[in-house]
């Protein structure tokens, strides 16, 4: 990330999480709140995928998976065995990073296609199990106990993405962790020759970017009352995370975020004026993506942040002739 926004991101961000908590107080309609808390579950999803797709540079397309396996663990665990809501999502977090951690060591040895090809057939053998099996309810789904709290679910969502996007900023932009990464990512080889594991690296990136998407699975199942395995292991969850993440920047945290935001609105805004023209949208999001990935290959955000450099180093030399 450029360093004339980076100086500057702590204080943004830290004003858009005071706007947000103001949020119920402005937009009391449950509707309103209903927009925004899976607003924010996107963004959440989208940072979580960035990990592993922007800074690691591996391509996953099962990262629904973690999702859907974070929302059966929290039904399972309160509809078969009685539990309160809460106590069931660190073991959401948990399942999911636990299955990240088993299936990292034999598929992130993969490298391009044939990553991505493994994790999207991983991520439909998740699906089929589900349909299968009887604990999940099988194909007639699970339904949960309904919580009418608009306000509940929105903060807890809220708090949820924006500690993952401060941890996942940390690691990534401050810690040491973010530089080995990025240095796999570029060349394997030379990290290797540094003395760095790109497997133990990688599995660690994998894991980061699991735990958030399985947290955030099991807030939505209680969230909405009601899942099946189409709904949560379907291939729409990670299709869009990764549009959102290329619409926005890969490898930045914050594009992700943008794209989130800007792919999210003009889903809402086209479902509640056209949906009968569901061809029509995939449309209009293919030749999105086209143009994004032709016209700014960095993103949204990556192509404001190297503007802004580049007016910024400008200016210097200017000052200094």
């Amino acid at each position: 990330m450029g360093t004339y926004i980076k100086g500057s991101t702590i204080k943004l961000f830290a004003l858009i999480f005071v706007a947000l908590l103001l949020l119920p107080l402005i937009f009391r309609n449950p509707f309103s709140l209903r927009i925004a808390t899976e607003a924010l579950m996107w963004i959440g999803l989208a940072i979580s995928w960035d990990v592993i797709g922007g800074y690691t540079g591996r391509v996953n397309f099962g990262h629904g998976a973690f999702f859907g396996i974070g929302a059966y663990i929290t039904a399972i665990l309160m509809m078969n065995w009685g539990w309160a809501f809460l106590p069931t999502l660190p073991l959401a977090g948990f399942g999911a990073g636990l299955v990240a951690f088993i299936i990292g060591f034999p598929t992130l040895r993969l490298m391009g296609a044939y990553f991505a090809i493994a994790m999207w057939s991983l991520a439909l053998a998740f699906q089929q199990l589900a349909l299968l099996m009887n604990i999940t309810g099988g194909p007639d789904g699970m339904r949960l106990p309904t919580f009418l709290n608009p306000e509940f679910f929105f903060y807890l969502m809220l708090v949820m993405v924006m500690g993952t996007f401060v941890l996942l900023w940390y690691l990534m932009e401050c810690a040491s962790f973010g530089f080995k990464v990025r240095s796999i990512r570029e060349d394997e080889s030379g990290a290797m020759a540094l003395g760095l594991n790109p497997t133990r690296i990688k599995i660690q990136a994998f894991v980061l970017s699991a735990v958030p998407a399985g947290l955030i699975g099991g807030i939505y199942a209680y969230w909405v009352s009601y899942i099946d395995p189409p709904s949560v292991f379907g291939d729409i969850i990670t299709d869009q995370a990764i549009v959102m993440t290329i619409l926005g920047g890969m490898g930045t945290l914050i594009g992700p975020a943008i794209g989130a935001v800007i792919l999210f609105a003009f889903k809402t805004v086209f479902w509640a004026y056209l949906s009968d023209y569901q061809v029509l949208y995939l449309i209009i999001l293919g030749v999105v993506i086209a143009l994004t990935v032709f016209f700014l290959p960095n993103g949204v955000w990556g192509t404001i942040n190297s503007y802004l450099d580049h007016r910024k180093s400008k200016k210097n030399d200017s000052l200094i002739s």
